[in-house]
């Protein structure tokens, strides 16, 4: 098996609705929000972790094609397929399974940083109304015999209309039929702008536009001199 291309992919991520990808508090503060958003260490700037875009991207595809284990048995706990025969595990790699033959991943997914329009959008509204690079939506739960809100829990997202600098890496070896790859990529993403990225999806959290902007080979074999 040779690597005989790699193909690097470029988009935007629209956030059409409030995007929550959790995040860990680092302290403990007296008033403090208990659901932040992910954040970089050293900016505080959200991003999309290239794990959460993978892991959705992945999920989603394995909801139409289906899931199975090396022995060609129902994976077990809702685990990743691992059957090392599909185009799920060929992309993405077979989950637990170290005697597969399709060779190394093709599909990376770099952590997505802000657009720099919404970086200066955010740090704009920083200034003028105070916030900190995302917002804090309220929800509770109802009180059913009383109709009343009770339980109110505050959540850290990304506002709506901030954007993401998407970058993906697609390795072709020479085994592979790189149309089929492709579109099944491109499959997996128009299947996330249908459903959600992050949580709370059914709760009208992290609806996505996937912009193109950008599909060039980086690499090609035959360019180079031997």
């Amino acid at each position: 098996m040779q690597l005989v291309k790699i193909i690097r992919k470029k988009g935007i991520i629209h956030c059409e609705t409030g995007l929550r990808i959790g995040g860990s508090k680092d302290s403990i503060e007296i008033g403090g929000l208990d659901n932040p958003i992910i954040r970089h260490p050293i900016t505080d700037l959200p991003y999309i972790p290239g794990s959460s875009f993978k892991g959705k991207l992945r999920s989603l595809l394995e909801s139409v094609y289906g899931r199975k284990n090396a022995f060609d048995e129902a994976p077990k706990k809702g685990e990743p397929c691992g059957c090392g025969k599909c185009y799920v595990c060929r992309v993405f790699g077979p989950h637990k399974n170290t005697k597969h033959e399709l060779g190394p991943t093709r599909l990376i997914v770099r952590d997505a940083r802000l657009t720099a329009e919404s970086e200066a959008e955010l740090k704009e509204a920083q200034l003028t109304k105070g916030i900190f690079f995302s917002e804090i939506k309220t929800e509770n739960t109802i009180n059913r015999d009383k109709g009343m809100a009770i339980n109110p829990r505050p959540y850290e997202r990304v506002p709506e209309g901030t954007a993401f600098e998407l970058e993906m890496m697609i390795k072709i070896y020479d085994v592979d039929n790189e149309s089929e790859i492709l579109h099944f990529i491109k499959e997996g993403l128009e299947l996330m702008e249908h459903d959600y990225l992050g949580s709370s999806g059914s709760r009208g959290y992290g609806k996505v536009r996937i912009e193109t902007v950008e599909q060039q080979e980086v690499f090609l074999k035959n360019s180079i001199k031997e």
